[in-house]
């Protein structure tokens, strides 16, 4: 239940969340990298976690480093290490189990299938790009690494585009939160930022998802014979 509390708090108001973890008389703040990293690991290395806040958690971390709760060296190594290590447990998933795991269909409502073909479409578009260019759009960087591995991608090849994608998405959010943070507005509509954050971040996905389902309708549409 602790960690279900933990969860919502951070999904929903993921600053006050952050804050109280790491208050000195909180029993979680020597522990809080450890959490830091085990979040973004599981957004990442796992299929089934699309749903851990990842931009809001990281631009929180940054405000916080801000108010010199957190040290912002230590957060950014400690997310990098997570992202990096979720980025190959997950593409070695792929690789190695990613097709009976898609064709079993057990996981569809986590692992919706227009999530991968958004994924795919992503792959077909931008390439070897996309495992790094995934990074910075919620659900499609939990799945760009899987689906790379289903794809049998080279390790070498997904491990640069993988390092140089997470080291751009964590300097960006946490600098963001960082040089933000002692703004007197960012800390009054926190709230109303990070929903911006997401919004922004997810509105290039959107755009991609209805206008390939436009083409797709065109094209029917287009072979359907006259009536």
């Amino acid at each position: 239940m602790a960690l279900i509390h933990l969860l919502v708090g951070l999904l929903t108001n993921t600053l006050e969340t952050l804050q109280a973890l790491t208050a000195p008389t909180s029993p979680t703040a020597p522990w809080i990298y450890g959490i830091l990293f085990l979040i973004i690991f599981g957004e990442t290395g796992l299929v089934v976690t699309p749903f851990l806040p990842g931009d809001s958690l990281l631009f929180a971390a940054g405000v916080l480093s801000s108010a010199a709760r957190l040290n912002v060296v230590e957060v950014w190594l400690t997310v990098f290490c997570a992202a990096l290590l979720g980025d190959n447990v997950n593409f070695f998933i792929g690789r190695y189990f990613g097709h009976r795991i898609i064709a079993s269909g057990k996981i569809n409502r986590v692992m919706k299938p227009e999530y991968i073909e958004r994924t795919q479409a992503f792959f077909r578009k931008h390439g070897g790009k996309t495992v790094s260019l995934a990074r910075f759009f919620p659900i499609i960087r939990t799945y760009a690494p899987f689906m790379a591995g289903v794809g049998q991608m080279k390790w070498a090849r997904f491990i640069t585009f993988s390092a140089l994608g997470s080291a751009a998405w964590i300097t960006l959010s946490v600098g963001a939160g960082y040089f933000l943070g002692g703004i007197q507005f960012v800390q009054e509509h926190f709230e109303v930022i990070v929903i911006v954050i997401i919004v922004v971040s997810l509105s290039p996905t959107v755009v991609h998802t209805i206008q390939s389902r436009t083409a797709k309708r065109r094209t029917q549409s287009a072979e359907s014979p006259a009536e």
